[in-house]
């Protein structure tokens, strides 16, 4: 009862927030209504990088540590990509992000292991009223529903399947603020064979700083904290945090390159210490923009 209580507390307030938000708009005559489409190539990217050791067994005594390590290749695949419609009362995106990345080690025997740093697939829509502006971005209500989903299952666990929806306020479309949220968030999580219904809080973003005209400063993530949950699985999260920063340098119009950072951190129900993912390394980018609207 009090998990239920504390679910219906939370969409009330996104529920309130929505419409005492809705209730200050400007009325529709006043502004110019010209939509368009768009399919925006946010970012197609590939992460790369190996080591190839030969003879290393032969190698094994050597001082040379080059000479006798371990050969290993990191490969990552990035898709993010929105079609959205835009006018001068709402922004309604549709996006598709998918990442998958494979660590591939082999030892000096010979003996190889595999695997994945990173797997999700992830279908959202995402509908925000453009209400006030601040610091030159639009401000106003906003409701999301996605679908999350992986290409495999980890090991011995199952595949995550997650329908995820939530509604709060979102400031977006701005110079450097594309999107900053605060929102409240109910999980319907059907990865294992007892579906669970959670509620949480959450706060995301989307940054983008132009130091100059070829080079500019990316930083992406969320942080999620659960409140209540209908059902006991170790397995879910308390907390999850989630953040990349990268810096694009323009070969071309569409194709950068730069060094980036990952970090994921996050602590389950039934374990007293966080768990944390680290990475850095040079990424390979392709972004364009297409208007659909003649």
């Amino acid at each position: 009862m009090k998990q239920l209580k504390r679910a219906l507390l939370l969409g009330s307030v996104g529920v309130l927030v929505s419409l005492a938000a809705a209730a200050q708009e400007a009325p529709a005559e006043a502004k110019e209504n010209t939509g368009s489409w768009a399919f925006n190539v946010r970012r197609i990217g590939l992460e790369l990088s190996k080591t190839d050791v030969k003879n290393g067994k032969e190698y094994a005594n050597s001082p040379v540590s080059a000479l006798n390590a371990d050969s290993q290749t990191v490969i990552k695949g990035v898709w993010d990509t929105v079609l959205g419609y835009n006018d001068a009362h709402s922004r309604w995106n549709n996006s598709l992000f998918m990442e998958y990345g494979k660590t591939k080690q082999e030892d000096i025997d010979g003996v190889e292991t595999k695997n994945e740093t990173a797997d999700t697939i992830l279908l959202s829509t995402d509908y925000a009223r453009k209400v006030w502006r601040a610091w030159s971005a639009d401000v106003g209500p906003f409701v999301n529903l996605a679908y999350q989903t992986e290409f495999t299952k980890n090991n011995d666990a199952p595949r995550t399947k997650t329908v995820r929806g939530m509604a709060g306020l979102k400031l977006f479309e701005g110079k450097v603020v594309k999107d900053l949220y605060i929102a409240g968030v109910g999980e319907y999580d059907m990865t294992y064979s007892e579906h669970v219904s959670k509620s949480a809080g959450e706060i995301g973003w989307r940054l983008e700083y132009p130091f100059k005209e070829d080079v500019s400063f990316k930083t992406d993530g969320y942080f999620r904290r659960y409140f209540s949950y209908s059902k006991y699985i170790g397995t879910d999260l308390e907390y999850d945090l989630n953040l990349t920063a990268r810096m694009d340098v323009n070969l071309t119009k569409t194709l950068s390159f730069g060094p980036y950072v990952s970090y994921r951190r996050a602590q389950d129900r039934e374990n007293s210490v966080a768990g944390s993912n680290f990475m850095i390394g040079l990424s390979f980018s392709y972004i364009d923009l297409f208007n659909l609207t003649k």
